[in-house]
């Protein structure tokens, strides 16, 4: 990872975490809205929701020992940790965010079963086959190599063991390329959201076959995650959020500002929300 893309990333999620946490909550990822998007239900019940209806999609049942790639501020990690009684790692490239996943940990009463870190996910510290369950949610469009990435999730990964990866992705290309506009609309994402660039879902299959994963499955809840955005549109600007945008930083305030980017692209069927799993 470039040392400017990796600077960029721990600054924008520096910045914007105590914001987010206030005003959102821990998750820091997509709610489900039931499969068409139309289940009418409280923001962070919808966030808790899809992590279970991941679980429930890829088949997991129960994990010893996880990784969490692109913690946050631990959400998922804490979630997971307790649901399966597990030991839960997350790593991330902010240190803010780690020492608040760190700390809500304790409050959890989970810190003996949880351990939050700094760490590149392209070169992550743990030795081969270390985790039964690596879980990736929303951090695989920040990845400037995405083979790289997924390489490393399979080397970690025990065999047997479950990789589940939800990133954002763009529409699929083998019927017709992306237009001049669509790359205009993902280059402002990017700009705005720290992303190097994203990729189709049918790309990261092909890239999960190369690995070898067994029992490989995609899916796209483009459609069951859609209205998150309209959700955190509308909660982003109470006297609430604002006064805490005025003194969060220009990269956040930019962010808030162009939450619409993200709503457009579903609608128009630009971005797509791609889920993978597979086992060793």
């Amino acid at each position: 990872m470039s040392t400017t893309l990796y600077q960029e990333i721990q600054q924008f999620y520096d910045a914007s975490s105590g914001l987010w946490e206030q005003i959102w909550g821990e998750h820091m990822h997509h709610g489900y809205y039931g499969a068409e998007g139309k289940d009418k239900k409280e923001r962070r019940q919808a966030q808790i929701d899809l992590i279970e209806e991941l679980l429930s999609w890829a088949g997991v049942t129960g994990a010893e020992d996880i990784l969490d790639v692109g913690c946050g501020i631990g959400g998922s990690s804490l979630h997971l940790a307790a649901k399966f009684g597990a030991n839960a790692t997350g790593i991330t490239l902010s240190p803010v965010q780690a020492a608040r996943a760190t700390e809500r940990s304790r409050e959890a009463n989970l810190s003996q079963r949880t351990n939050f870190l700094v760490a590149n996910a392209q070169e992550m510290p743990f030795n081969d086959n270390s985790f039964d369950l690596v879980w990736s949610l929303e951090s695989g469009e920040h990845m400037p190599d995405k083979t790289k990435f997924l390489q490393e999730c399979y080397r970690v990964l025990k065999p047997g063991g479950t990789l589940i990866m939800v990133t954002w992705c763009h529409r699929p290309t083998d019927t017709s390329p992306l237009t001049t506009d669509e790359q205009k609309h993902l280059q402002d994402i990017y700009r705005v959201y720290c992303l190097p660039y994203v990729i189709s879902l049918p790309e990261y299959r092909a890239i999960a076959h190369q690995l070898r994963l067994n029992n490989i499955r995609t899916d796209d809840w483009s459609v069951a995650v859609a209205p998150f955005w309209d959700f955190v549109i509308d909660s982003a600007f109470t006297p609430q959020a604002v006064f805490g945008l005025l003194f969060s930083g220009w990269s956040t305030i930019q962010g808030a500002l162009s939450l619409g980017l993200m709503r457009r692209g579903y609608e128009r069927g630009l971005v797509k929300f791609g889920l993978l799993c597979g086992n060793k």
